[in-house]
């Protein structure tokens, strides 16, 4: 072989492992939606703490490679970087460590304050069960249907742990769905929160909450954990590690600790969730019909599940004392989007009266939703694993 074949020989090799020689449609389709998703992040401001690594994720999962080759690049591939990254989304680890941090950010004072509030979060899982029936008569087997169904709590960790145990090959599409929703709050809710109010509703002013005491901020998630889980143990990995988080922000001698929580290993996860979770967006693996069903049947549970609490508010409000009222907007914060949807009951309640702040009430619906989507995800696991 003389030296101009021995080039030609190794640039058609070289040639035969670039991405342009290995490319499909369905690559520059998944390009697309990745730079999509980080410029609603960063133009849109739509949760750019997600949809950056997200986007970006999308990018470095849909890089075009030769399978045959035995680089080890790809996210399905056995010993590769992403693949062991990816191993804490596959296997549920992730999720949990996200419910530490925020078990750990959150403060359930609100809840404490006025405990009737966590209906409303009950009341929003309603989406996660009735996205479940339609997705069974979609044809789903009951392990996919649950893990779609999840969507409607609006959280994504909870959609990921559920999906990583009850239908693995559907969590790419679970968990960007998921997350999707989340971002979108800000534009699915409010139309939902006016259609089934009265001016006179959003105008209805809530007694500011009892001071709740330091020895009940204590209390409550020590409780809480044993209530919770002693119904649904199956919920243990992520109820377990929110109160852990709770607690190690109320305690009083374990503020180092809580500060890790909440800020650091929160941080580093939710940039490895969100990176490995687009990345698992790989065009042979994402654009199928069930991907369709699937974003269409989250939509609809999330749809279900803000209205559910609306409507749930208003009918709470007959059997209520005049002077113990509560607002329907916050209904729409039943879902565990902490706290975007509480953000937009008080911006809305501000809307139609200036001095209505809404958003400390509007808290205890929405930790209760946290609560709630994590029940509902132990109670399905528990019937359907």
């Amino acid at each position: 072989m003389d030296f101009g074949d021995f080039l030609l020989s190794n640039l058609e090799q070289f040639w035969n492992l670039t991405g342009f020689a290995n490319a499909q449609f369905g690559n520059f389709v998944m390009l697309l939606v990745g730079l999509f998703f980080i410029w609603l992040a960063i133009k849109k401001n739509f949760e750019p703490m997600l949809l950056v690594p997200i986007g970006f994720g999308m990018l470095i999962g849909n890089i075009p490679f030769n399978s045959a080759a035995g680089l080890e690049v790809g996210i399905y591939e056995q010993g590769s970087v992403l693949n062991i990254l990816y191993n804490g989304v596959s296997a549920g680890w992730y999720p949990p460590l996200i419910f530490l941090g925020i078990g750990a950010m959150t403060d359930f004072s609100a809840l404490i304050a006025n405990p009737k509030l966590m209906l409303i979060g009950a009341a929003a899982q309603f989406g996660i069960f009735g996205a479940y029936m339609v997705a069974l008569l979609l044809g789903f087997s009951p392990d996919q249907a649950g893990a779609i169904a999840i969507i409607g709590g609006a959280d994504g960790p909870t959609a990921i742990f559920l999906s990583s145990k009850l239908a693995p090959n559907l969590m790419g599409a679970i968990a960007v769905s998921a997350y999707s929703y989340m971002a979108l709050v800000p534009v699915i809710q409010p139309p939902l929160m006016r259609l089934f109010t009265t001016k006179k509703e959003r105008l209805i002013k809530m007694k500011p909450a009892r001071a709740v005491s330091q020895n009940e901020k204590i209390i409550f998630p020590i409780v809480g954990m044993l209530l919770t889980c002693f119904v649904v143990p199956s919920g243990l990995p992520l109820l377990g590690m929110l109160f852990f988080g709770n607690l190690l922000r109320e305690c009083g001698v374990t503020t180092r600790l809580a500060k890790t929580a909440s800020n650091a290993l929160t941080d580093i996860v939710t940039i490895l969730l969100g990176m490995t979770v687009g990345a698992s967006t790989q065009a042979s693996q994402f654009l199928t019909p069930q991907t369709i069903f699937i974003f269409f049947l989250g939509f609809m549970a999330f749809v279900i599940a803000s209205s559910s609490g609306v409507l749930f508010v208003k009918l709470f409000n007959l059997i209520l004392p005049k002077n113990k009222k509560i607002n329907p907007l916050i209904g729409n914060a039943g879902v565990s989007a902490v706290p975007m949807s509480a953000r937009i009951s008080n911006n809305l309640g501000l809307e139609y009266d200036p001095s209505n702040y809404l958003l400390m009430h509007a808290m205890g619906p929405n930790v209760a939703g946290v609560i709630g989507s994590a029940v509902a995800a132990g109670v399905l696991l528990g019937f359907l694993a």
